[in-house]
């Protein structure tokens, strides 16, 4: 009975093995499925450069909200799209640091928000903007 053991042991490692590299494979998928799947207010999600959010404001509160954080954190807007479903806001900073904050509504008091810094993304200075959005919703 001890040989059969043995022999399945690799095997049972073998599995959780992979099982462990897909998951960390996928994190961004996982990281997803953890915060709660991207539906719902107050969840947040970086993947791919983008940090992803859904508030529980009006897209008219969140437009504002941005532009306030905007010029807490020393950045200026240079450009600049807004209607009734969504809206886009395009900011430098000093350093020619780009923000790009996407707003799209969802209902009368949600909107979901997409915040990309630069190119490749920056994650810590994407959870600040968010963080002085909300502060000034």
């Amino acid at each position: 009975m001890k040989k059969g053991l043995c022999f399945m042991m690799p095997k049972n490692l073998l599995y959780i093995a992979l099982l462990g590299i897909t998951l960390f494979s996928n994190y961004g998928c996982v990281a997803t499925l953890l915060v709660g799947g991207g539906a719902g207010a107050g969840t947040v999600a970086y993947l791919k450069g983008e940090l992803k959010s859904t508030e529980e404001a009006s897209i008219g509160s969140v437009w504002q909200a941005a532009h306030r954080a905007m010029k807490d954190l020393g950045f200026i807007v240079t450009n600049e799209e807004k209607n009734n479903l969504s809206a886009k806001l395009i900011a430098h900073g000093s350093e020619d640091t780009k923000i790009e904050i996407n707003l799209e509504s969802v209902s009368a008091r949600l909107t979901n928000v997409k915040i990309r810094v630069g190119v490749f993304g920056n994650e810590s200075l994407s959870r600040l903007t968010l963080e002085r959005i909300k502060k000034h919703l």
